[in-house]
């Protein structure tokens, strides 16, 4: 028997086999790329600060990534084979997407969708020059460091001297939490996991990488390309909130952003926006799609 699309859902797009197979073939070979330099490390035993943490903070296996979902409202000819995979059901047309087989996630995404209410109806704050990884080193030598295999590249006293000159601003729980003992204390907002819907705000790197969780929280419901697109972004501001770091990271290609000095803040803030302007727009997508799934019945 076949199981209705959602009833919520008001407009239908329809996938060809030779169209959705092209489709997750190309999604399968992006994620086999992103996969590939991650797998060898791990053969070597060797780290990496900016990719492992894409793997590890967002925690997702290369096979669970490599799973392909057109999201909700889209119709697949042909597509059968896919009724293995959660959230696949069979419909009149083919094989479609259905909130109404993951219930669990209806919650999800009404609770992801207040969040990313609140967080765009804030103006983006743009002040805070990547210090919280600062703030995670605040006070500690080489030794007790969380990527100690890479030398800091100020000593630890030029480190305080700065998070004293800048200040701390952070909005964002989950790099707060981080925070050493001695530099907690320095951030005006004394952050707690309730607070999130309250302070999170649009400019902040770590919201803005925090897209791709709420994307693959919300998969297969979210299509694979806006989990790829989120992830993508998530990357590239890892990078960045990397090169901003008291970290030097020289060795891997990634020149520092000096953050101590005017001209550093200047580039940091610029790339700070870019980002922002790149998240709003996903963003938005990620809101309208959990408010959709969050109406079902």
């Amino acid at each position: 028997m076949s199981a209705p699309v959602d009833a919520m859902t008001t407009s239908f797009r329809t996938l060809t086999e030779s169209q959705w197979r092209e489709a997750k073939r190309a999604h399968e070979r992006i994620i086999d790329e992103w996969a590939a330099p991650r797998l060898a490390r791990r053969q070597r035993n060797e780290k990496h600060p900016v990719d492992d943490f894409l793997w590890q903070y967002y925690p997702t296996r290369p096979a669970q990534l490599r799973q392909w979902s057109p999201g909700m409202n889209t119709v697949l000819e042909n597509g059968g084979e896919l009724l293995t995979q959660r959230g696949f059901v069979a419909t009149s047309d083919g094989v479609a997407v259905s909130a109404a087989e993951l219930p669990h996630q209806v919650e999800s995404a009404r609770r992801i969708g207040t969040l990313l209410a609140a967080t765009r109806s804030r103006p983006a704050r743009f002040g805070c020059f990547g210090l919280h990884e600062w703030a995670m080193v605040y006070g500690l030598d080489q030794a007790e460091v969380r990527h100690r295999a890479w030398p800091l590249r100020l000593p630890s006293a030029d480190v305080t001297a700065v998070v004293g000159e800048l200040g701390l601003r952070c909005t964002h729980f989950d790099a707060f939490r981080f925070y050493t003992d001695d530099a907690r204390p320095l951030n005006p907002l004394q952050l707690t996991r309730a607070d999130q819907v309250t302070y999170e705000q649009p400019g902040c790197l770590h919201a803005n990488m925090d897209l791709f969780k709420w994307a693959w929280q919300l998969f297969p419901l979210a299509s694979s390309d806006l989990v790829r697109a989120t992830r993508m972004l998530a990357v590239d501001i890892r990078t960045v909130d990397m090169q901003a770091a008291p970290y030097d990271l020289r060795a891997l290609g990634l020149e520092p952003i000096k953050v101590e000095t005017s001209e550093g803040r200047a580039e940091f803030a610029v790339r700070q926006q870019e980002f922002a302007a790149r998240a709003a727009l996903l963003r938005d997508e990620l809101w309208t799609l959990a408010t959709t799934i969050g109406e079902q019945d």
